[in-house]
């Protein structure tokens, strides 16, 4: 089977029977990262684009680890390395790229809505690696997919989102897919950092962290975002990591079997403890893992290749 769509733009119109696909395909390829020779000839001869307007580690490598073992060329381009750094638009990059024809662009960019311009514009699949304050489909398919192999099903659990709602596009993905999946969902964190609609959204507001852990299945942890905090005001990080800090103290008020994820980076002894961070509730490498399943079936079902 492959996906009735040409782009992966976001979650909040993914259908139930769409995220279970690729997340049943995502689980299949695991088993090809555990080889010697870690590459199948799924997709010989396609071309995938990485064009990372933003710094990245996990995403941008997983893409690429991803296209890879599915014998796809990869190819990265960052604004420090392109025309971009000459002032060239998105639009004409997005032009060029086109004329080389590429097979798929992965895009992740500043503004929100960038991935939807290409998709309108362009022949190529695209997919949204990340949007401004946006979405982030691709993390929360792979936290879905954590979850689900951890906990046998996504269907009845109550998970809390904690940290930085109102910049987080980690946040709204996995709101828009773990709702889809039948998931209960609380979001956590101090005012200045909710949006004001975010009840809109099917979720249950916390502002007290100890009460919106409570008996809770999955605690998702997020960064704060202090590059998006532009001449806003936002707790000190001491007095932010005394209300919002995972630790081992307050975890205590989660279920016995809580699982701890983190979409990375990390800052530890902000939103979460060294000690939680390493400790056995945490699948935070787990979380990295599953990226380049998720990634690799996201290309197998984006583009026509040999079935697997």
């Amino acid at each position: 089977m492959k996906l009735a769509r040409k782009d992966i733009l976001g979650l909040q119109d993914v259908s139930r029977e769409e995220i279970t696909l690729i997340l049943d395909t995502a689980d299949s390829l695991k088993e090809i990262s555990s080889r010697s020779i870690k590459k199948v000839p799924t997709l010989r001869g396609k071309t995938v684009i990485n064009l990372f307007y933003e710094p990245s580690t996990r995403t941008r490598t997983s893409f690429e680890i991803a296209a890879k073992r599915l014998s796809a060329d990869a190819i990265n381009i960052s604004p420090t390395t392109s025309s971009i750094a000459k002032g060239e638009t998105l639009i004409d990059t997005a032009r060029t790229l086109e004329s080389m024809s590429p097979d798929i662009i992965i895009i992740r960019h500043s503004a929100s809505g960038a991935p939807h311009i290409l998709a309108r514009l362009l022949s190529q699949s695209i997919i949204n690696a990340g949007d401004g304050f946006h979405e982030h489909p691709t993390q929360a398919l792979l936290d879905m997919l954590t979850i689900r192999e951890k906990k046998g099903t996504i269907e009845g659990l109550t998970v809390a989102i904690v940290g930085d709602i109102a910049h987080s596009r980690v946040a709204r993905s996995n709101i828009y897919g773990l709702i889809t999946m039948g998931a209960s969902v609380r979001v956590c964190g101090p005012a200045l950092m909710m949006p004001r609609d975010i009840g809109r959204m099917g979720v249950d507001v916390h502002y007290d962290m100890e009460e919106a852990i409570r008996g809770v299945d999955v605690i998702m942890m997020l960064r704060i975002q202090f590059e998006r905090h532009h001449n806003s005001r936002y707790p000190s990080t001491r007095e932010y990591a005394r209300s919002y800090c995972l630790n081992e103290a307050k975890i205590t008020g989660a279920k016995k079997d809580v699982m701890v994820m983190h979409p990375g980076p990390i800052n530890r002894g902000i939103e979460i403890s060294p000690e939680v961070a390493d400790g056995p509730y945490s699948v935070i490498l787990d979380q990295v893992a599953n990226g380049v399943a998720v990634r690799m079936a996201l290309l197998y079902l984006l583009l026509p290749g040999e079935q697997l």
